[in-house]
């Protein structure tokens, strides 16, 4: 018998005393990580946001990985603000990623979608093939990696494919398939 996911698990694993308005980066892998990468990916965010810091000032961070498979990094500006130079730090730790684990983390033409209890990669270019041929549909949940804070992670991260800015760019292409609008 499978056990059916928890999709909202995440939500329970985020920090509850950040602000709502606290910056946001998902970073999508093009593949699951094992879980002894998981665990070190996991080790390497935490000692990352133990050293952050933002023109010599701490940096109230936050890193996870979710659904074995997209780092989300977090910060609290509600008692200091993140500079360039802090988020480059940031980008700095994410190619780490990708170097040590040999994946891609900033492939923005690769959609996530919740598909049978599991997530699911899918090339752009397909979207309208999957969908003209009812292997998802509009109500299909996508993973919106375009959220911008903390509250959008736990509101709109997930969220059915009509409801997200990709109904708009396929709007013109799947006029004929029920529930696009």
């Amino acid at each position: 018998m499978a056990v059916r996911m928890n999709i909202d698990y995440y939500k329970d694993q985020l920090p509850k005393d950040f602000a709502p308005d606290s910056r946001v980066w998902v970073y999508q892998c093009n593949r699951p990580f094992t879980m002894s990468e998981a665990l070190e990916v996991e080790e390497m965010l935490q000692g990352f946001v133990k050293v952050w810091h933002s023109h010599g000032e701490p940096v109230r961070g936050y890193g996870n990985l979710f659904f074995g498979q997209f780092v989300v990094l977090m910060a609290d500006e509600s008692k200091g603000s993140v500079s360039g130079c802090s988020t480059d730090s940031s980008v700095h730790i994410i190619k780490e990623i990708e170097r040590r684990f040999a994946v891609r983390l900033f492939d923005r033409v690769l959609l996530a979608f919740y598909v049978k209890d599991a997530v699911q990669l899918l090339p752009m270019s397909q979207l309208p093939y999957a969908l003209e041929n009812k292997l998802m549909t509009p109500d299909t949940l996508y993973f919106d990696n375009t959220i911008r804070n903390k509250a959008e992670l736990e509101a709109r991260w997930l969220k059915p494919i009509k409801d997200s800015w990709l109904e708009k760019r396929l709007r013109s292409r799947l006029a004929a398939v029920p529930g696009m609008r």
